[in-house]
């Protein structure tokens, strides 16, 4: 039986669309009275956006960052009848069965790099993190970073693993650098990353890396085949990238120089 477990709740409120990006959320209640980020099966990136997201947001929680509680949403179609927006009929009408909601953090401001410093480690741990995961998104532009209770928490990782948009080559891409952190909002702050590398490798274990992706739902898998086969190169691709952490945090370091 697998420590991590994510619960399971049921829509009974759609309260409004958050229009951000391409994939609609949307704030909504659920039978256990809370407020969730709903992030659609139905939208642009289907459920490989939610995919991302469970896999980063657990990695951050196992680092010790913090991010609202991921749960699963079950969506049953009684909403679009109502909505007044054909976009989102459809959305919600492509959207039936299991959802992956955050826990809403009421009040919650955006990250602002200009008003708030972030301690080297925190931003190293993050830095650290997105490398691992090809996090294309936590730029400037868009932080995807939240202040809530003078804190700093992490939202929104659909964008990462982006090689399982494209399986072919996957071995490939799970050995390369990435370029793009030299975008990255933290990384003028980065200045622990060899300590955070080090810390970190003993966190994200194999062990580990499995629990995560088991908290996968076959359902969200079956489109490309095996479930199974498909864990399988996620662990194998995030062993890799934990594999050649040395050389990702060089790359980092080097991109922080040029910024510093």
């Amino acid at each position: 039986m697998n420590q991590l477990q994510l619960r399971t709740v049921n829509v009974t409120r759609y309260v409004t669309p958050l229009r951000e990006g391409g994939s609609l959320p949307a704030i909504v209640e659920a039978d256990d009275g809370f407020l969730y980020v709903l992030k659609f099966r139905g939208a642009g990136q289907g459920v490989k956006a939610l995919i991302a997201e469970i896999i980063g947001g657990e990695m951050a929680r196992a680092l010790g960052l913090k991010l609202p509680e991921l749960v699963f949403a079950n969506l049953v179609d009684t909403f679009s009848k109502t909505e007044p927006d054909e976009e989102i009929q459809d959305l919600l009408r492509a959207s039936n069965g299991l959802n992956l909601g955050l826990h809403y953090l009421s009040s919650a401001i955006t990250f602002d790099p200009i008003v708030t410093t972030i301690a080297p480690k925190l931003a190293s741990q993050i830095v650290w993190l997105d490398c691992i995961l090809t996090n294309v998104d936590r730029t400037p532009r868009n932080t995807n970073m939240l202040t809530w209770h003078k804190e700093l928490w992490l939202i929104d990782h659909g964008a990462a693993l982006y090689f399982h948009h494209n399986w072919d080559n996957w071995e490939e891409q799970a050995k390369r650098p990435f370029l793009p952190i030299k975008d990255h909002v933290l990384l003028p702050q980065a200045s622990e990353l060899e300590i955070v590398n080090e810390e970190s490798r003993k966190i994200i274990t194999p062990n580990l890396i499995k629990e995560i992706v088991a908290l996968i739902p076959d359902e969200w898998l079956r489109e490309e085949g095996s479930a199974d086969e498909q864990r399988d190169v996620y662990c194998r691709f995030l062993e890799t990238r934990i594999a050649i952490s040395d050389l990702l945090v060089k790359e980092a370091n080097n991109a922080r120089q040029i910024l510093i």
